[in-house]
């Protein structure tokens, strides 16, 4: 019987070995010399193909960034976000982190990198953080913004920043819309196809709607999101606002856990990954939301 214990207990004992950006499970720490850094990094998606890196593309923030942070490094980098944005989607404050054993001042991780990365991508921070800190799994919440542009012609400045129409949106309607959505779902109504989460089960915690000068701006937040969550429920509101389905219908999308049922995903172009937040264990610089278009704080935007 004492053997079968010694046996089992040895067996439910998982050992911990060091992969390079990966989870370090509490107690456990970095091999001697490798340091873990994590940069606030800020892109505009227009002429991108989306953060993750791809074999067939090279024009992608996480291949871009890459490039740049080896040359720094002066030896091969890679990384990981806290989020993956699609082609065409922007960020204020993508968070991310790759291993190093090389020593460089903060200034180099932030300014040296910019130097070598397109006016497109810019690091806004560097800070070096515990082991135990995972840009992707440590990430208890995660905002996005979407900026919808509503006047009768396309802006000249931002037509690929913003997602235009040419209808005046009812912001109420809309709101009364976005209701029937907050709190803990299955928004299998809202995710696309190709979405690889294992479950279609999320707690949406906040989603208001405002209007600042000619933008009308959506603010969801959310610990995790399906694939073109966001997109699809913008798209679900703005037939809501343009008149053409009662608030209602929102709810009948989400009850019915059917994609075909969902309506048009709106394009990419005004979508925004603005904040990540992290437990207070491990503290990061506060950043303003933004995009520079919006600067305002996340909830203090008017009801307008």
């Amino acid at each position: 019987m004492r053997g079968q214990n010694a046996q089992l207990s040895f067996t439910m004992i998982k050992e911990y070995h060091y992969k390079p950006n990966g989870e370090v499970p509490k107690g456990e720490a970095l091999p001697a010399g490798v340091r873990r850094i994590a940069l606030g990094v800020a892109y505009c998606g227009t002429a991108l193909h989306g953060f993750q890196k791809q074999k067939t593309s090279a024009r992608t923030v996480q291949g871009i960034l890459e490039t740049a942070l080896s040359d720094i490094a002066a030896q091969p980098v890679t990384l990981v976000c806290a989020g993956r944005t699609d082609s065409g989607v922007h960020s204020s404050n993508q968070v991310v982190h790759f291993d190093t054993d090389v020593v460089r001042p903060e200034r180099a991780w932030v300014q040296g990198v910019n130097t070598r990365l397109p006016d497109a991508i810019r690091v806004r921070w560097s800070r070096q953080m515990p082991a135990q800190f995972h840009a992707r799994f440590s990430a208890c919440e995660r905002s996005y913004r979407y900026l919808i542009h509503s006047a009768p012609t396309r802006s000249a400045q931002a037509a690929k920043e913003v997602t235009w129409t040419q209808y005046a949106l009812n912001l109420e309607a809309m709101r009364a819309g976005a209701r029937h959505l907050i709190g803990t779902h299955d928004f299998s109504s809202f995710r696309a196809s190709q979405c690889q989460a294992k479950t279609p089960v999320r707690q949406l915690m906040r989603l208001d709607i405002a209007r600042v000068g000619e933008l009308i701006v959506l603010e969801c937040s959310a610990s995790a999101f399906l694939h073109h969550m966001v997109r699809n429920i913008v798209g679900v509101l703005m037939s809501i606002g343009r008149g053409e389905r009662e608030p209602e219908w929102a709810k009948e999308v989400l009850e019915a856990r059917d994609r075909r049922l969902g309506g048009v995903t709106a394009p990419p172009y005004g979508l925004y990954l603005v904040q990540v937040k992290y437990p207070s264990e491990f503290p990061l610089p506060e950043m303003a939301p933004g995009p520079l278009l919006v600067p305002l704080p996340l909830g203090a935007i008017g009801p307008a």
